[in-house]
């Protein structure tokens, strides 16, 4: 059985999708926690509605504490998913999961990464500089915002006439159809 983290700070519908996969799909896989930094993040209603252990974390605690190491540790995480959470990696979490975390950014990078680059900002970005296409990246996680070894990129047209938010809905479609496939064809490697 492969166990899985996942990490979230907003309202969490890439937690669920992934979680309603690995369940629907009878793999050998499940999500064994959803972890977030905002004690008011709707991911934590999905997590009981999925009937997945939740936990609510602070920012001393994940910078200046071993607590959430040893907590995954002890679960016996095979692979950390970041699914819509904002905050820098620390190293120390990177050295105790080295290639086992793995993240989605909601642009084709390099373009529209690093700090402050993330959900509606991405896609105001895009359609102010007139992209013709955008999409998302799904990449391991590093000790820079949006560095890591990239696993896939998928597409998808921007037309002029596109708004953020026509935007935003476009790259959620890639989102669910791809992330869950990506993290699953990961884990078959690992």
């Amino acid at each position: 059985m492969k166990r899985l983290a996942i990490f979230a700070s907003g309202s969490g519908s890439n937690a669920e999708q992934i979680t309603n996969h690995f369940h629907n799909q009878g793999l050998d896989v499940c999500v064994e926690l959803i972890m977030t930094n905002k004690p008011d993040a709707y991911v934590l209603a999905r997590a009981k509605k999925l009937g997945v252990e939740s936990q609510v974390f602070n920012r001393d605690t994940f910078y200046h504490s071993n607590d959430v190491i040893a907590l995954l540790q002890d679960r016996k995480i095979d692979l950390v998913v970041l699914a819509g959470f904002l905050w820098l990696v620390p190293q120390a979490l990177i050295s105790a999961f080295p290639d086992r975390i793995i993240n989605i950014h909601p642009a084709l990078l390099p373009k529209y990464g690093g700090k402050g680059m993330y959900g509606s900002n991405v896609h105001k970005a895009v359609v102010a500089n007139k992209e013709t296409e955008s999409g998302i990246t799904i990449h391991l996680v590093d000790e820079i915002y949006d560095n890591g070894t990239i696993l896939r990129q998928e597409k998808c047209e921007v037309s002029s006439a596109d708004t953020a938010e026509q935007v935003a809905q476009k790259i959620h479609r890639l989102e669910y159809e791809y992330f869950p496939l990506t993290i699953e064809e990961y884990l078959a490697k690992i």
